[in-house]
Parts: C-alpha cells; sequence; structure tokens
C-alpha cells in the first residue's frame, strides 16, 4: 500500500512536470522534460552511480558517527549532571551556527575529501540523536526507578552496579522509542550536510555533480543527479525505518 501511495505520487509530480514544460515550451537548459531527463540518466548512469557511491558513503560514515556520539552524549548527559554544563553548550552551538558557515573552514581543515563532508553531516544528525533520546531518558516514570532502588536495598552492591543496571533494565529500554525517533530524523537530514560540503569543496559526489552539470547549463544531468540523491536519501529513510520497526517490534506501531 505504501509504494502504491509513492508511485501514484510520483506520477501526479511527472504528469505536473511535464504539463508545466508544455505549457509554457521553456528551453532545455532551463526546465528539461522528465523524458530527457530520464535519457540523460540513461546515458550517464556510469558517472552518476559513481559519485552516487561517494555521497552515500559519506552519509553512512557519518550516520555512524553522528549516531554513536549522541547515544554517547545522551547518557554522560543523564547519567552525570556536571557533564550537562560541558555537553549541553556544543550541542546548542552544534545547530546555532548556519552549516554552510561553516562549510569552507571544514573544507580548509580538513582539505576535498570525504573528511569534511563527513564531520558536517555528523554535525547536523549529533543533534536530534543525542536531543530525542535524551528526553527518552529522563522521561523514565519514577515509579520504576523507585521500584528499582527498592528491589536493590536487598542487595548488597557498589552504587555504580545500580546505576547500571537502572540504565540496562529500565532507562534505555524506556528511551529506545525516542531514540528510534531521533534516528529517523538523523537519517533524513544526513544528506544535508554531506551535499553542502561537496557544493563548497569537493572532487567527487553527487553535490559536486550536480555544481558541474549547472556550471555547463547541463540541466537534464543536474536533475538527473537531484533524483538519483533524492531515490537514495528515500531508500535509506525506508530501511533504516524497517529495521528499527524490527528492532522494536514490541513498540506498538501507529503508523
Amino acid at each position: 500500500m505504501r509504494i502504491t501511495r509513492i508511485l501514484v505520487t510520483l506520477g501526479g509530480l511527472l504528469g505536473i512536470w511535464s504539463l508545466i514544460v508544455w505549457a509554457t515550451d521553456l528551453p532545455k537548459f532551463i526546465l528539461p522534460t522528465p523524458v530527457q531527463v530520464f535519457f540523460s540518466f540513461v546515458n550517464r548512469y556510469d558517472i552518476i552511480f559513481e559519485h552516487a557511491l561517494t555521497t552515500a558513503t559519506e552519509i553512512i560514515l557519518s550516520l555512524i558517527i553522528g549516531i554513536g556520539l549522541g547515544i554517547i552524549s545522551a547518557l554522560l548527559i543523564s547519567m552525570h549532571r556536571p557533564a550537562r554544563q560541558w555537553i549541553m553548550p556544543v550541542l546548542i552551538a552544534s545547530q546555532a551556527v548556519p552549516v554552510f558557515a561553516i562549510a569552507p573552514l571544514l573544507v580548509l581543515w580538513l582539505d576535498f575529501g570525504m573528511s569534511s563532508k563527513i564531520v558536517m553531516a555528523t554535525l547536523i544528525i549529533y543533534f536530534p540523536v543525542t536531543v530525542n533520546f535524551l528526553d527518552g531518558l529522563n522521561r523514565t516514570p519514577p515509579t520504576w526507578m523507585d521500584l528499582s532502588d527498592l528491589m536493590q536495598q536487598s542487595q548488597k552492591s557498589f552504587h555504580f552496579m545500580k546505576i547500571y543496571r537502572q540504565y540496562r533494565f529500565i532507562r534505555v529500554p524506556f528511551a529506545l522509542p525516542a531514540l528510534a525517533s531521533g534516528m529517523r530524523i538523523a537519517t533524513a537530514v544526513a544528506p544535508i550536510g554531506a551535499v553542502v560540503g561537496e557544493w563548497v569543496g569537493s572532487s567527487s559526489g553527487l553535490g559536486y555533480l550536480m555544481l558541474h552539470a549547472n556550471g555547463r547549463m547541463q540541466t537534464d544531468l543536474l536533475f538527473a543527479s537531484l533524483f538519483t540523491l533524492t531515490l537514495m536519501a528515500i531508500s535509506l529513510y525506508y530501511l533504516m525505518d524497517y529495521l528499527l520497526r524490527h528492532a522494536l517490534s514490541w513498540q506498538p506501531d501507529n503508523s
């Protein structure tokens, strides 16, 4: 059913697009037809695939790093309150500064390779993962924690072990749905950082290819690259959603 909705929506958008080109009689270098974009993709698929592979690698690596850092940061803030004074300013600053403002600096510091794009995407991913997971950890019902303290009073164990058990068996399982929401958001916005970095300075990637095609007025190639990026981002999001639904199969699904 979901695939049907996507296909119907895509067909409707392509129809509107074709109608606009037909009604306005715009030249190819301003707005090509869907057919012209399709043929551009078929004729240049090898180049598009090569650049798409670079962008996909940047996105996947940034997701792994950003999600990992977000989980660690949320746990540190939740477990150790003073850590909030150190981590929260960094967390807010990562979103307060526009990515376009720091992109040239990252490219200057980390060269034109993948490193600057991965760091840029990681900065975007880091915030939603940390905030959502932290919110889930902090929303653990107090009655559950009181019950945990009561049950552990009869056991002789170090304070650290008591905290570990609370997080291992209560807080973290309760916060997993919130973490999943943050991971879905992160997956949706991850391509932004990678592509912006490629626009600022790179020698490969779909962002670089789009910029190169735009400079040569190869608008059909630009659209082919854009749709490849869109398809890749949507596929990655639904893959993440599929994995999270199966990992959290006990969570009610109201969608």
